[in-house]
């Protein structure tokens, strides 16, 4: 028999495969809590490419299909009930429904089977209007197994415009993640519009890699991205990289950043070196580095930072930290106490990637794992700082979970630094708890999967590089881990192949994966 498509994997699946199934009708009416339902038409509609169901109203016939809300279980779990009259979906919460209704999507199937009383497979011709899709009839229950469940998406190296960044907060949300983590600014460009610091957008904004065009979010554009994501049950996790990562500051403010330091590593990428007061258009790293000991700079980071909280009602504020190779160790100690402690007094969580794990930052900053998943050259020790202050760590290997790495060596798009290219099946087979000694499952905040924009220029790009991989870290933040099995994913999310079509998501068809075709 196929396995369900269903990913990530729910806790408890039990179907009951003698009984007969649920049959949608076209136009059928679904009652319950307004979103949940609203999301469950707009899924039907997808995969019908037809005319939505309708919600419940006088003058239709009482609703099969019902979303719930009821007392019990942790945030965002659910309890999904099909039979052949009826769909009954209850959560303690919005979040809850709402991952149920994408649980339904990946199980809704062409009706095949004959029945004599209403005809052959996909029923009368208003039927066919739907689709003639069924639900297989059984019990699932779900919860997440952590309670962050991030993908992080650059829009510095290369812009996204403000369709494409929804379009990828749809795509993400329906594989369960709840925080979009937005990289707004690097060496190539600062992408933001802050009416306390103009020229960040007027000087500063123009350029990508590779002389590609850049483009920044005015206030009302991620106040936008901000609503959508909260609608589709996402955090907009804001991320300013400094103390490095800042060349594109001192196009604006050059009085704040010192000179490019220019390391073996930067001269062995060729090309055009980094240049004060130049944009630059390469992918090098680690040159740049705001000037520690100016008292001018804590001012900007006062000035961004508040007015960046004010634009994000999330709880965190991502501070960087990665990458300082510009930076004395001592300054970049000094520089990450305060920065850290500058976000927490606006009521915001700092988070930060590991390196900040060897500076005293503020207690209550998350660390952010970026090294690989057997650790090397200290990170782990980093990490673990963060744990030794009390914070909890998220966990982003490089060598599993960056999209933006190669499939293999023959793909177009990608990078190979992360240890070699990164097969789905090497996306899909780690365990979090086995990363990094000394930080167990309490210590874990969760896990996210960032898409680094060196080589992407695209929401095909994007969708190219972080499918099917994104179902692979969904499935690893969401799903216990007893359940986990690699031929079991690679199963069922070959069996989501044409609702990825349907979705329009132009997804790499992996030879890893035996893809469905209907």
């Amino acid at each position: 028999m196929t396995p369900l498509p269903l990913v990530p994997l729910p806790a408890s699946v039990a179907l009951h495969a003698a009984a007969a199934p649920f049959r949608l009708v076209a136009g059928e009416p679904v009652a319950g809590e307004a979103d949940a339902a609203a999301t469950w038409t707009r899924i039907v509609a997808e995969v019908t490419g037809s005319s939505a169901p309708e919600p419940a109203s006088a003058g239709h016939p009482a609703p099969r299909i019902a979303f719930r809300l009821a007392h019990g279980g942790p945030p965002e779990s659910s309890r999904i009930v099909v039979d052949a009259a009826s769909v009954d979906v209850s959560a303690p919460d919005a979040a809850g429904l709402f991952y149920a209704a994408h649980t339904l999507g990946q199980l809704l199937r062409p009706d095949t089977d004959e029945d004599p009383e209403r005809g052959a497979g996909t029923g009368t011709d208003t039927e066919r209007d739907a689709g003639g899709l069924t639900l297989p009839p059984g019990v699932i229950e779900d919860a997440p197994r952590f309670g962050y469940r991030g993908v992080m998406l650059d829009v510095a190296r290369h812009f996204a415009p403000v369709e494409t960044v929804r379009a990828y907060i749809d795509r993400a949300a329906a594989l369960k993640f709840n925080a979009l983590h937005l990289h707004l600014t690097d060496d190539q460009g600062w992408r933001l519009q802050l009416r306390s610091r103009p020229l960040l957008t007027e000087r500063a904004s123009g350029t990508a890699v590779g002389g590609d065009a850049g483009g920044f979010y005015s206030t009302a554009d991620f106040r936008d991205i901000v609503a959508y994501a909260a609608s589709r049950h996402m955090t907009v996790v804001p991320e300013i990289d400094v103390p490095g990562h800042t060349h594109a500051v001192g196009l604006a403010y050059p009085e704040l950043v010192e000179a490019p330091v220019l390391t073996d590593e930067i001269r062995a990428q060729g090309g055009v070196m980094p240049e004060s007061g130049v944009p630059y258009e390469g992918i090098g790293v680690g040159f740049s580095s705001l000037r520690i000991g100016d008292e001018a700079v804590y001012d900007f980071l006062a000035d961004v930072f508040g007015e960046i909280a004010g634009l994000t009602p999330g709880p965190y504020l991502h501070v960087g930290g990665d990458e300082c190779h510009g930076t004395d160790p001592e300054d970049f100690a000094v520089f990450m106490a305060r920065a850290t402690r500058i976000v927490a007094d606006l009521g915001r969580t700092p988070i930060a990637w590991h390196e900040a794990g060897s500076a005293t930052i503020d207690d209550s900053t998350v660390g952010q794992y970026w090294g690989f998943t057997e650790p090397i050259d200290g990170a782990d020790a980093a990490a673990r700082a963060f744990v030794a202050n009390g914070a909890q760590v998220i966990l982003s290997p490089a060598d599993a979970a960056y999209l933006d790495m190669k499939y293999d060596e023959g793909t177009a798009l990608g990078l190979t630094w992360a240890d070699g290219p990164t097969s789905v099946e090497r996306a899909y087979s780690w365990e979090p708890v086995d990363v990094v000694d000394g930080i167990g499952e309490a210590d874990i905040l969760g896990v996210e999967a960032p898409l680094w924009t060196e080589t992407v220029r695209s929401l095909d790009d994007i969708d190219t590089l972080a499918f099917p991989r994104i179902a692979a870290i969904a499935e690893i933040a969401w799903s216990p881990a007893a359940g986990r099995d690699w031929d079991s994913f690679r199963a069922r999310v070959a069996g989501l192949g044409p609702l990825w079509d349907a979705r329009g998501i132009a997804f790499f068809r992996s030879p890893e994966i035996a893809w469905a075709s209907r």
